[in-house]
């Protein structure tokens, strides 16, 4: 057990690395080992908004813009995501601006003083979760926007009561941890719900073991189809209705529905928001990763977090429309994919899906990172699915290699991991 802490000095990166060794494993679920360090950091219930955000996909989307609505009405938000892409300073952030080096430094100080006096070892996660927490409470924050990480009912973010949850969707993801139907990750994805509260769920179709839990806790459901709508309408405009309300807004940057999803959470909550703060808004929310378009180097990048089969479904939802539009404009453009994935994923429900898109060639590449699918690996299992691909020993090969064998006006997507995203900015060859 480490219950001593290093001269860390003044650097983030040295204390990143020290708290990735402090306990035996990555992931470890579960809130009774947490909660004696949570009640010596004297946190507790904060005196603030909190918003609780679960789902197997979506979360980054729907936290993002019930932060950046709730920033337009005046409140002080603290939003916390992950995880991150290129700086871990990306998974905290106040008003939209991102945690500085040194208010981590001083959180995570605070954090490992606690831990040591209870004598207790706490995963990256957990500890990084709390400084979280603890920034949030030193800054005063009116809205907390909180992600959970894995499931829900054991996550660390479990131990701050919400006012108002999100379940965004339930789908087949970290099985070893969840379980393997949806009835079962419905029933983790569910721990976050308290007594009398409302609870926005973001799909048509929700597992049955959910409404037990809605119906012991005496919880209001607002449920995407039958409570709240969304529909396109003109080319840069779109209409949300709930009960009793009708919104016609500018088009987000976001997927509309994860965006009509935290439009309900807003809506239903206790605070003073109204159409002129979600319509200012939804202009400036940005997050990227989740269906992230940009031009470079003259040809047109898409990335995307999609990472199972639920995010690659979503995923195409939205760029089989965007391809056939921008073939309009560009006829002779070819689609080229540049794709890693951990080793922990359900490869084979996601190539399939990946395979009915028009690829000219895939580029792929091991992700550097200690849970990636080796390079052998992913070479045999593209080999099942994919015609012309190629593996190369890392992502900023592929990378280049792919923007070689590419020509401008064409489409690259990157997609299969947070890391893939991460790896390719971090090439040097996109941004």
């Amino acid at each position: 057990m480490q219950n001593t802490t290093p001269n860390l000095q003044n650097n983030l990166t040295d204390w990143l690395d020290y708290l990735h060794t402090i306990h035996i494993s990555a992931i470890d679920m579960g809130l009774e080992r947490v909660l004696p360090v949570f009640y010596a950091l004297g946190i507790k219930k904060p005196n603030a908004y909190v918003f609780t955000v679960a789902g197997t996909n979506g979360k980054g989307s729907t936290t993002a813009t019930i932060a950046g609505i709730c920033q337009q009405a005046g409140y002080k938000v603290g939003l916390y995501q992950s995880p991150h892409l290129l700086s871990f300073n990306e998974r905290v952030k106040i008003n939209q601006a991102m945690a500085s080096d040194t208010l981590l430094i001083q959180a995570f100080d605070k954090v490992e003083k606690a831990r040591v006096a209870c004598g207790l070892t706490l995963s990256f996660f957990e500890m990084t979760t709390l400084a979280a927490f603890w920034i949030f409470a030193e800054q005063n924050c009116d809205v907390w926007v909180l992600e959970v990480g894995l499931g829900g009912r054991l996550d660390v973010v479990n131990l701050i009561d919400p006012n108002l949850a999100v379940i965004t969707n339930v789908g087949i993801d970290h099985v070893d941890w969840l379980g393997d139907t949806r009835e079962k990750i419905g029933i983790e994805k569910a721990g976050i719900l308290r007594k009398n509260m409302t609870l926005v769920y973001g799909e048509t179709d929700m597992p049955s073991t959910i409404l037990p839990i809605i119906a012991k806790h005496d919880v209001k459901l607002l449920q995407f189809g039958k409570d709240y709508f969304y529909q396109q309408t003109l080319q840069n405009h779109w209409q949300y209705s709930s009960e009793g309300v009708t919104l016609s807004l500018p088009q987000p940057n976001l997927s509309l529905h994860n965006t009509a999803t935290a439009i309900t959470a807003v809506l239903a909550s206790e605070l003073s928001i109204d159409m002129m703060h979600i319509c200012q808004a939804l202009p400036n929310i940005h997050l990227a990763g989740r269906f992230d378009k940009r031009q470079f180097l003259q040809r047109q990048w898409v990335f995307d977090v999609a990472h199972n089969e639920h995010g690659i479904n979503f995923l195409l939802s939205q760029f089989l429309p965007f391809w056939q539009n921008y073939q309009q404009k560009q006829p002779d453009a070819k689609l080229y994919v540049i794709f890693s994935i951990l080793a922990d994923k359900d490869i084979d429900k996601i190539l399939p899906k990946l395979a009915t898109l028009p690829i000219e060639k895939l580029f792929g590449g091991e992700i550097d990172f200690f849970r990636a699918m080796p390079k052998a690996d992913l070479q045999a299992q593209l080999a099942n699915h994919i015609d012309d691909f190629v593996v190369y020993d890392d992502l900023a090969q592929a990378t280049k290699q792919a923007i070689a064998g590419s020509k401008p006006h064409d489409v690259l997507l990157v997609c299969g991991s947070f890391h893939t995203i991460g790896d390719v900015l971090r090439s040097g060859f996109v941004k």
